[in-house]
């Protein structure tokens, strides 16, 4: 009997986490198209009913996985021994093992606010590694933007009050959690529940007792005694095991019970909030925080807010990490123009119905008004200016012939990039409830574009 394989990516693997159509069209490409560049750009069709925009996420990773790329002699091997690769001869191996990505990347910041249509990343590269890198990169962005977009909503709704990502135990796998809690975090969430991101990453750990902690002592107070005793200085208490009014009353009164804050995760949380500050306070425990968590999302919280309930923090799992109301977003990665051997460049579309693109690698111009708010997008060819006003390119220059270009903003950077960002949507499209429309026009002309770099100015960095 063999051990179980535990089923964890590592970096060796990267090569191998694509779809098959991309490996059979990377050996197409280098018998008939070698020397050929393509330009592919990454972009959400539609926004998701409900969403006034998206926030950009995603890139770190993206970007990790371009530098890493690999296909190490075990997994050409494997490689070697599915049917599909069968009447290949050893070129196409040899070119696998010595594969090192060599395009440039051009995106836009994690924690930007971005819209349907626009490009958010840009691949111009040798066309068959352009093409390889499709599946990871839709991945790698499609579901960090993802999580990112709904924790923004939670942020906005929560307003000065306290979240944080309680959502490891709910994400679609392990890889989903600890993606999900750096997507959380960068949007504005305060801290998490997951170990892996609070150690790797730096972001605050958060986290209380379970219901089990609580039915694994005869009596719940015996639950509360123990673990204070433990974590004297940061004890919360679950009290919503049994009934949640009495047992604050119970806990209040017990003098010699130290803790910092009580956890609602069931019942009417205005009303059971109310009650329990009411308790704390008579008790001469007002600096006691209450926090509220139980299949929250932005509706809920905003609720909770804005009936004025006495929550100082919230603790938001499944509906943002799966973003419940809208689990997928259209994410589609195209080919736009290709550069012939001998440098002639040509746009290239598709024209099927309700999948149509634009041809030509293009930039994205953002409009602010003297208060800084943001105004419009304007979709241009690269090197196309957008005229007269106080303009900024949202694509900027990440990896330059397969180096990166400058030095990648920390997470705690992007996290007060996305604060600014946010502050700065028009109040009706922050809200998020998909009433008003944020302009984003489309002025590419009519010549196919050349290549990425052109006309777009250095990279901005804040």
């Amino acid at each position: 009997m063999r051990a179980p394989d535990p089923l964890l990516l590592c970096e060796d693997d990267l090569g191998l986490v694509t779809d098959l159509y991309q490996l059979t069209m990377f050996a197409a490409y280098r018998e008939h198209r070698r020397g050929v560049r393509g330009c592919f750009e990454l972009w959400f069709r539609e926004l998701p009913p409900g969403r006034s925009f998206l926030l950009a996420a995603g890139l770190e990773p993206a970007l990790a996985y371009l530098l890493a790329l690999r296909f190490p002699p075990a997994q050409a091997e494997a490689l070697r021994r599915l049917d599909a690769f069968s009447g290949l001869g050893d070129e196409f191996f040899r070119d696998l093992a010595a594969l090192r990505f060599a395009g440039d990347v051009w995106a836009v910041r994690e924690g930007t606010p971005v819209f349907a249509g626009e490009p958010v990343l840009r691949i111009e590269a040798s066309i068959e590694q352009a093409q390889l890198v499709e599946t990871y990169l839709l991945t790698a962005i499609s579901f960090s933007t993802l999580v990112a977009s709904k924790a923004a909503r939670v942020r906005v709704a929560a307003g000065d009050r306290g979240a944080v990502d309680f959502g490891s135990r709910r994400a679609h796998g392990p890889q989903a959690a600890c993606w999900a809690a750096r997507s959380a975090y960068l949007a504005g969430l305060d801290g998490t529940s997951n170990v892996w991101a609070a150690t790797r990453l730096g972001i605050p750990a958060s986290g209380t007792m379970a219901h089990a902690f609580v039915l694994a002592f005869a009596d719940e107070s015996d639950a509360f005694h123990a673990y204070a005793q433990t974590f004297p200085d940061r004890s919360v208490l679950l009290v919503d095991t049994y009934d949640t009014v009495p047992a604050v009353e119970r806990a209040a009164a017990d003098r010699e019970l130290r803790f910092v804050g009580i956890r609602l995760d069931s019942g009417e949380i205005v009303a059971l909030a109310r009650a329990c500050r009411s308790i704390l306070n008579r008790a001469g425990r007002g600096d006691v925080k209450i926090f509220a968590s139980g299949d929250l999302d932005e509706t809920s919280i905003a609720a909770i807010v804005a009936a004025g309930a006495p929550v100082d923090a919230f603790g938001v799992g499944t509906r943002m990490v799966t973003s419940a109301d809208a689990p997928s977003l259209q994410a589609v990665y195209k080919l736009v123009a290709v550069e012939e051997p001998g440098g002639e460049v040509r746009g290239v579309a598709k024209h099927s119905a309700g999948k149509s693109t634009v041809p030509g690698a293009k930039q994205v111009w953002r409009r602010r008004d003297g208060d800084g708010t943001i105004t419009e997008d304007l979709i241009v060819g690269v090197g196309d200016a957008p005229g007269a006003g106080a303009w900024e390119p949202l694509l900027e220059p990440w990896i330059a012939a397969g180096r990166m270009v400058g030095s990648l903003p920390s997470l705690a950077q992007s996290r007060e990039h996305t604060r600014r960002q946010l502050a700065a949507l028009p109040a009706g499209v922050r809200a998020g409830l998909g009433g008003e429309a944020y302009p984003v026009r489309l002025g590419v002309g009519s010549q196919p574009q050349g290549r990425g770099g052109a006309g777009t100015g250095p990279a901005r960095r804040e």
